[in-house]
């Protein structure tokens, strides 16, 4: 593995205030002491509540602004000087994509095309070896790639056929970074990951919807008949991941990112179900028994509803080329963090319930009606 000259000391991190964005940040600066230049809008799914452990240290520099903001972008890369841009701002529920497109298409696209470019004026004041030293990564998912049959997987090869109007905007988004890598010269790199999980997760997303609705004994939603398939990475692998990219990914590369660990909804629903009775036994109002007659599963809750329109059957990804190049490989299992995210929520019902009163997080959107309030 051959590292950059640079050491990674000062990083601008868009949209670290969301879910994966500000594990990355509390990662970089509470454990890896890099200092981190936070740029975020802080719509309905950024919270700034995340980053509260970081309150008053001085490798966090808070900017509450968007990235499709070109003076405000040049301004912070002048005065900071930062040597890495980790690209996370983003639209990113498949669900709200398809109930309103034109945000996704604002922040996914034409914001990445005013971050490129602020960054590929700032270059041009660099010297060579600052140049040389600089990344610029982009963080993005692998639905650009559509769907899989029963059997295969994505890797980088393969070639885009996004299904939703969030995985068309992603998509677009690859494209405008290996665009400015071409033709500008521009030091990029471009992750695909499979799907996130973990603590500080917004509660639209699949599996901390399940856990909230099922300790208030609520159905659990699952699309169709559930066997649809993703492949699972617990967010500070992710993270980890990320970093060795900066530290070694080679410029103009794209290299995907997953875990190996596939699952149909439906099973992973009921991984939740099953640790929620073991961790959280018995439902609000119930008494539930010791025994086994008396005791009940919150599998039971489950409820199979309309499923989603243009809904991937199957997506997993090969991530062979950053295990073999990089020596990059996810360290916990799909088990371990399923009950590691469920005791956080367990423990952060607080945190769950401020955003309720802020957001309808937990209402079903994505039927192609009206775009849901932000």
């Amino acid at each position: 593995m051959i590292a950059r000259s640079a050491s990674l000391d000062t990083i601008l991190v868009t949209g670290g205030a969301g879910f994966i964005g500000s594990t990355f940040v509390l990662d970089a600066v509470g454990r890896r002491g890099q200092h981190v230049v936070n740029l975020d809008k802080v719509t309905y799914a950024g919270n700034l509540e995340n980053l509260e452990s970081l309150a008053g240290n001085p490798h966090h520099v808070f900017v509450r602004g968007d990235i499709a903001d070109a003076r405000l972008v040049h301004d912070l890369l002048t005065a900071h000087r930062p040597n890495a841009v980790v690209n996370f701002a983003a639209e990113t529920h498949v669900d709200r994509s398809i109930d309103g497109p034109r945000a996704f298409v604002q922040t996914n696209v034409l914001g990445t095309f005013e971050l490129l470019d602020a960054v590929r004026h700032y270059l041009g004041g660099l010297s060579p070896t600052a140049r040389h030293d600089f990344r610029f990564l982009h963080v993005s998912t692998d639905e650009v790639y559509g769907s899989l049959p029963e059997r295969g997987t994505f890797d980088e090869g393969c070639g885009y056929a996004p299904n939703s109007p969030y995985a068309a905007s992603k998509a677009a988004a690859d494209h405008l970074v290996r665009a400015y890598s071409r033709t500008y010269d521009l030091p990029t790199l471009t992750s695909n990951c499979c799907n996130n999980y973990g603590p500080f997760q917004f509660p639209e997303k699949l599996i901390p919807l399940t856990i909230l609705n099922a300790l208030e004994g609520r159905n659990l939603p699952v699309y169709g008949d559930g066997q649809h398939v993703r492949d699972w990475l617990f967010a500070e692998d992710h993270c980890d991941a990320l970093q060795v990219l900066l530290r070694a990914g080679r410029p103009g590369e794209t290299y995907v990112i997953g875990a190996r660990s596939e699952r149909t909804n439906l099973a992973l629903v009921e991984m939740i179900c099953d640790l929620l009775d073991e961790l959280s036994p018995g439902r609000p109002g119930e008494n539930v028994g010791t025994g086994e007659s008396g005791s009940r599963s919150r599998r039971e809750l489950i409820s199979f509803v309309a499923d989603r329109p243009g809904h991937d059957r199957r997506c997993a990804v090969d991530p062979s080329k950053i295990e073999t190049e990089l020596g990059w490989r996810p360290t916990c299992r799909l088990e371990d963090g399923l009950a590691r995210t469920v005791r956080w929520y367990l423990e952060h019902r607080a945190w769950c319930d401020r955003i309720a009163q802020r957001t309808n997080a937990r209402q079903r959107v994505g039927l192609g009606g009206t775009p849901p309030h932000q």
